[in-house]
């Protein structure tokens, strides 16, 4: 089992002809994702690694019956990538882009309530299902397949997150980067929902970081409707106050925020915090003991 994309799933790379469209579709097609299409505004009719180029996605979507898409698109063109995966109708659309403006991304979000459509990111490193679906900058040999389900804020540490656990021969079903700007679509808790309804997840890794609300509202959701055990680990634990730390959401405003009040909310729900990435894998370790 997975959650949200599988073997199955047949994906459109938009930007496929940048340097990053380029360069990582070679990583997914290698992997074995199913990436049928590439689109290019200007461009269409041509190949990148034998995948053919079309100008819009409702063209590549119509002629692969695609029901994805991952855009490698610039900040400034990011809003318009979303927009047209959503206007096509297809299940899932990965931003990767850094930094796109607030506006953009809250008529983003308007538009996404009048959708079924699962957003990951943006600033997304990309999503994972082990053994079955790669994308984004989501390294191969960083994964292995098992128990643990891994939902992360920040991109980095979601694959060094699970290179930690590989190495101690901890594997997992799929894991994705939900992104670290200030508005990104799907949350902590709609992934927490999907790992505890997927049989296959027997232990749920929240990685979180300072600033924003995400992780009080994941302490909350657990506390109510999570069954399975749930581990975390909060970055930031150092950060200065009213100093943005990496991603543009992290930033402890006021003294909300604050990696204080993260690690109070999941204690009281019954979560541990690991106190440092070195310790992530011994707390999934005993957490994955104690269930079985």
């Amino acid at each position: 089992m997975s959650i949200i994309v599988n073997r199955e799933t047949r994906l459109i790379c938009q930007g496929i002809t940048g340097d990053q469209g380029t360069y990582y579709t070679r990583q997914m097609l290698d992997y074995g994702t199913k990436l049928v299409a590439g689109v290019t505004p200007g461009r269409g009719g041509g190949e990148v690694h034998g995948i053919p180029v079309y100008n819009t996605v409702r063209e590549a979507a119509e002629a692969w019956k695609a029901d994805a898409s991952i855009a490698f698109v610039p900040a400034r063109f990011a809003k318009d990538a979303i927009l047209e995966g959503i206007q096509e109708g297809l299940q899932v659309v990965i931003s990767i882009a850094e930094g796109i403006p607030v506006r953009d991304m809250m008529e983003v979000k308007r538009r996404l309530k009048r959708s079924n459509i699962v957003l990951i990111g943006p600033n997304s490193p990309g999503i994972v299902t082990v053994g079955e679906f790669i994308s984004g900058f989501m390294p191969a040999n960083a994964f292995m397949r098992g128990p643990v389900g891994v939902a992360s804020r920040s991109g980095t540490l979601t694959y060094q997150t699970t290179d930690l656990l590989c190495r101690e021969g901890i594997g997992q079903t799929s894991c994705l980067g939900i992104g670290g700007d200030p508005i990104v679509g799907i949350s902590f808790t709609e992934v927490l929902s999907l790992f505890e309804n997927d049989p296959e997840t027997r232990l749920i890794m929240l990685i979180g970081e300072i600033g924003g609300f995400q992780e009080e509202e994941a302490a909350e959701y657990i506390a109510q409707h999570v069954t399975k055990p749930v581990v975390a680990y909060i970055a930031g634990r150092s950060a200065p106050e009213g100093k943005t730390m990496g991603h543009a959401g992290a930033i402890v405003r006021g003294g909300t925020g604050s990696y204080a009040s993260k690690v109070v909310a999941f204690e009281r729900a019954g979560v541990p915090v690991a106190p440092t990435i070195m310790d992530i894998a011994p707390f999934v370790r005993e957490r994955l003991k104690e269930a079985s």
